[in-house]
């Protein structure tokens, strides 16, 4: 009897004493599985999801900057929208989407036109079945609004080739789809300063103009549709809010004291790490890593 008390004594002490081994022996193993993605805020600090999710859950506006090729960024895009849903009054809106395109979009939402029919009469980016498809979908089963944010492609072209002058010649019904004129413009901004820098020979004042129109009628059609106490989640290209510009530059025009979050989406080789050209390009940075396969 002795013996066998002895033996589940010595047998219990082992594994008191194995118990925290084997479970350091996990956790290490755990922590050397290849990771797709990292989370960093804007000081370069790794934080988790659920950091993200409760520093995000009590603003007014999320600006989401996307890789528009990203699986990652769609797929974050998708789950935080979700969590968020199930914590706040929420809309949604998209760059994606052009405003003279709205009544279609609210077709589809109501169950008025399928899938085919929404193909039909709106105009869709190639990867919108991968890509912004679940967007507009988590949207229709919570009924949720669903804003098309941007100006209409043909408006933002004529910028592009004649600047801000060319929106002079169009008429009270097209004006409703852009923001309204005079349009406030920083050629100096950094974000825009940069275009003509990456642009090289291709660079000219008129291709800032057009990015500025889609900002601003991006921000005009955001603040447009928020009501008090409504979260907006708004889906753009990240260069779009990158730095704090862009869309949030004329956010900040019109309704200062908003609480304003933004996240940015990047691609490094290295992952363990934000590199020091993504320090402060927003208040998260989703950093992907480069091997990653695309949507496209």
């Amino acid at each position: 009897m002795f013996k066998l008390a002895s033996y589940f004594y010595f047998s219990s002490m082992k594994l008191f004493v194995l118990f925290p081994i084997l479970l350091l022996v996990c956790m290490n193993s755990f922590s050397q599985h290849k990771k797709a993605y990292a989370l960093f805020d804007s000081e370069g600090e790794e934080i988790n999801y659920y950091e993200m999710l409760n520093m995000v859950s009590k603003a007014d506006v999320i600006l989401f900057g996307e890789q528009h090729n990203s699986a990652i960024a769609h797929w974050l895009q998708y789950e935080l929208t979700k969590d968020l849903i199930n914590q706040r009054d929420v809309k949604l809106g998209a760059e994606m989407f052009e405003r003279d395109n709205q009544e279609v979009i609210n077709s589809y939402l109501k169950g008025e036109i399928n899938q085919k029919g929404l193909d039909t009469l709106a105009r869709l980016w190639s990867n919108y079945k991968t890509d912004y498809a679940p967007l507009l979908n988590i949207a229709k089963t919570n009924q949720l609004e669903f804003i098309a944010t941007n100006i209409p492609r043909q408006y933002a072209n004529m910028v592009y080739k004649n600047s801000f002058s060319a929106l002079d010649t169009l008429s009270n019904e097209e004006l409703k789809w852009i923001a309204p004129l005079p349009i406030e413009f920083d050629p100096e901004l950094p974000t825009y300063q940069n275009i003509l820098t990456m642009m090289g020979d291709h660079g000219t004042p008129e291709l800032v103009m057009a990015q500025a129109i889609k900002d601003a009628t991006m921000a005009y059609s955001i603040l447009e549709n928020k009501v008090e106490q409504e979260m907006f989640i708004h889906y753009n290209g990240a260069y779009h809010s990158d730095y704090f510009e862009g869309i949030l530059w004329y956010l900040k025009l019109k309704e200062p004291d908003l609480n304003y979050k933004v996240i940015s989406t990047v691609t490094q080789k290295d992952i363990s790490q934000l590199n020091e050209e993504h320090l402060n390009k927003a208040d998260f940075i989703i950093v992907v890593d480069e091997n990653v396969t695309t949507t496209y």
